[in-house]
């Protein structure tokens, strides 16, 4: 057996060791934990901040949204979909503007919509003055399940915006309205 001083002390007695070394390095770690803390990512700006906080807030209330139509089978994507074709009336949209008004684009709306289809929730045709239109419209059986979900969706928003005055809810609401706007609008080069 080894004798050394522990952690590498001048200081400390001789003892029996066989592991100064690894003392040594610990002794080492601390030092190394508090340089690495002294690097700081540049702080974020004001609207850094607020973008980071709206999409943690989006992520967070669509949580929920999904633990409530996980029992349905449907996405929230599909219940997106079921909302839009039942504002759309008998008339229907056709694909490319039920894909602009989602809320979150989906890239392959044609494979969304055949899914769907698949399970009797919307039906597809071929307009007769343009055969290049297919009109979507919801059929019966998406009416029933999304008139189902209805009340549930509408607590589920109650619950998750309570803790709001009606005036802050209205105010956050056009805040947002505006930001939306804005990053809608396409970029005018300076």
């Amino acid at each position: 057996m080894r004798t050394g001083r522990v952690g590498g002390n001048p200081a400390s007695p001789n003892i029996p060791l066989d592991n100064s070394r690894y003392h040594d390095y610990l002794g080492d770690v601390p030092r190394k934990r508090r340089a690495a803390r002294k690097v700081r990512a540049p702080q974020a700006s004001l609207e850094g901040q607020v973008f980071v906080n709206v999409l943690r807030t989006a992520d967070a209330l669509a949580r929920g949204a999904e633990a409530l139509l996980k029992p349905t089978g449907l996405s929230a994507t599909q219940y997106n979909v079921l909302r839009i074709l039942r504002g759309a009336g008998i008339e229907g949209l056709a694909c490319r503007e039920v894909g602009y008004r989602m809320i979150s684009r989906d890239p392959d709306i044609t494979r969304l919509l055949d899914r769907m289809e698949s399970r009797g929730l919307i039906a597809r045709a071929r307009e007769e003055q343009d055969r290049r239109v297919v009109k979507t419209r919801i059929t019966p059986e998406g009416l029933r399940v999304l008139g189902e979900l209805d009340a549930p969706v509408q607590e589920l928003h109650r619950r998750q915006m309570r803790h709001l005055p009606a005036k802050e809810l209205r105010q956050l609401s056009r805040l947002l309205e505006r930001v939306r706007a804005q990053a809608e609008t396409p970029c005018s080069p300076d």
